[in-house]
């Protein structure tokens, strides 16, 4: 069920985002929900190209096995 947010912001800012929201012909509450969702993308999630270079590092694999091995096993100290 969609939300409602209030969202505090100045008038430059306001202007900018109305001005690409047209642009794109969106809504402005469409057009930030958009944005908001693919920077989540971009800076949370690993692309395709880094998780090929992840799986390629058989050493830290290795390492995520041992780790989850032995968090599963309950040893070790949790850091954090």
């Amino acid at each position: 069920m969609p939300k409602t947010l209030t969202l505090r912001i100045n008038e430059e800012t306001y202007r900018s985002f109305a001005k690409m929201a047209k642009a794109e012909n969106r809504s402005l509450a469409n057009f930030i929900e958009t944005a908001v969702k693919a920077h989540i993308l971009e800076t949370v999630f690993v692309d395709d190209i880094e998780m090929a270079e992840i799986m390629a590092d058989e050493r830290l694999i290795e390492r995520l096995r041992r780790g989850s091995r032995d968090a599963r096993r309950k040893r070790g100290t949790p850091v954090g």
